[in-house]
C-alpha cells in the first residue's frame, strides 16, 4: 500500500510538472517551442465560445495541474507545490486575506493535515472544486436550450446545468452538491451566479469549508484558443465575515475528449488519503 501511496503522489506531481511547463497564458507557449495561441473560436454572433475550435476536440485542464489552488499558502507557510509564474492568476489571495469566521479557519487548517475529502470517496465537487481535479472539464452550449452543461471528467458520473434562459433562481430550492446556476453573457465573458449548496463539498481540495448561505459568482472569460481565466467570487456569511475574489486559469489540452471515469470502483482514496494521523479511524462518523 505504501507503494500504490508513492506512485499516486509522484505521478500527481509528474502530471502537475507536465501540465505546467506544457502550458502557458497566450504569447507564452510561443515561447515554450509550441505553436502560439489562435484566436478564440467564435460564433454566429461573433462571441467567443468555450468549445474547441472547430473540427478539433479538447478539454480545459487547470492551470498547474493537480497542484493548482484557489488561494495560495500564506507567506512564511510552506508550499509543497509552488506554481510557476507563466501559469500563476494574477491578485490570487493567500490564506492571510481569506476574512474566515474563527471556525472556518479552524477546520480548514484540520483539513489541511487530513485531506480525506468527500470527492476523494466519489462525491461531486461543487462550485470551484470542479474545475481543480487533473483530468479537466469539457464545456457544451446548447443554443437551442438556452443551457450550458460543464462535464467534469474525474467526477462520479455527473454534470452541472447553467440556465441561460434569463429565468431567476426559484424561491425554494433542495440543496445539492452543484446548486442552481443561472447565467449570461457579458462580451465574451461567461457570468454564472449559483446559490442553493449544501454543505457536503470542499470549496477546494485544500479544504476551505461553506455552509448553505453560500453564493458564488463565476467568471468565465475566454482569452484566446488555449486559455480561460476563471475568477471567482465567494459570498458565504456562514463561513466568512466578508466576501472575497480568486482565480486560475484552465488551459485547452487539445486532442483529448472526455471519457467514462469509474470513481465507484477500485477506490484506494481511502488509504491514501489518511493525512497528519497514521491510520483512518473508522471510530466515528466521516464529516466532510
Amino acid at each position: 500500500m505504501k507503494l500504490r501511496a508513492f506512485v499516486f503522489t509522484t505521478g500527481l506531481m509528474l502530471f502537475a510538472t507536465m501540465l505546467t511547463f506544457g502550458q502557458g497564458g497566450g504569447g507564452q507557449r510561443g515561447q515554450r517551442g509550441r505553436p502560439p495561441a489562435r484566436p478564440a473560436p467564435r460564433d454566429a454572433n461573433g462571441r467567443a465560445t468555450l468549445s474547441p475550435l472547430p473540427g478539433e476536440v479538447g478539454v480545459w485542464l487547470p492551470g498547474a495541474g493537480g497542484a493548482e489552488r484557489l488561494v495560495d499558502p500564506a507567506p512564511g507557510e510552506p508550499d509543497q507545490f509552488p506554481i510557476p509564474a507563466p501559469a500563476r492568476f494574477p491578485g490570487k489571495l493567500d490564506t492571510s486575506q481569506v476574512p474566515f469566521q474563527p471556525w472556518a479557519k479552524a477546520l480548514h487548517a484540520y483539513r489541511r493535515e487530513n485531506q480525506f475529502e468527500p470527492h476523494t470517496r466519489c462525491k461531486p465537487s461543487g462550485g470551484t472544486r470542479q474545475f481543480l481535479t487533473p483530468y479537466g472539464v469539457e464545456f457544451v452550449e446548447n443554443p437551442v436550450e438556452k443551457r450550458v452543461f460543464i462535464f467534469d471528467i474525474g467526477g462520479p458520473h455527473t454534470f452541472r446545468t447553467i440556465f441561460m434562459d434569463g429565468r431567476a433562481h426559484p424561491k425554494e430550492l433542495v440543496p445539492s452538491y452543484y446548486g442552481h446556476s443561472i447565467g449570461h453573457w457579458e462580451s465574451d465573458t461567461l457570468v454564472v451566479d449559483t446559490v442553493g449548496f449544501n454543505e457536503s463539498f470542499w470549496l477546494d481540495r485544500y479544504g476551505f469549508p461553506t455552509t448553505d448561505k453560500l453564493h458564488l459568482i463565476e467568471r468565465f472569460t475566454r482569452t484566446d484558443s488555449d486559455t480561460i481565466k476563471y475568477e471567482v467570487t465567494v459570498d458565504d456569511p456562514g463561513a466568512y465575515t466578508a466576501p472575497w475574489t480568486s482565480g486560475f486559469f484552465l488551459f485547452m489540452q487539445s486532442g483529448v475528449e472526455l471519457f467514462e471515469y469509474i470513481c465507484q470502483e477500485n477506490n484506494f482514496a481511502s488509504t491514501l488519503m489518511i493525512g497528519a494521523q497514521e491510520s483512518v479511524d473508522r471510530a466515528s462518523q466521516i464529516v466532510p
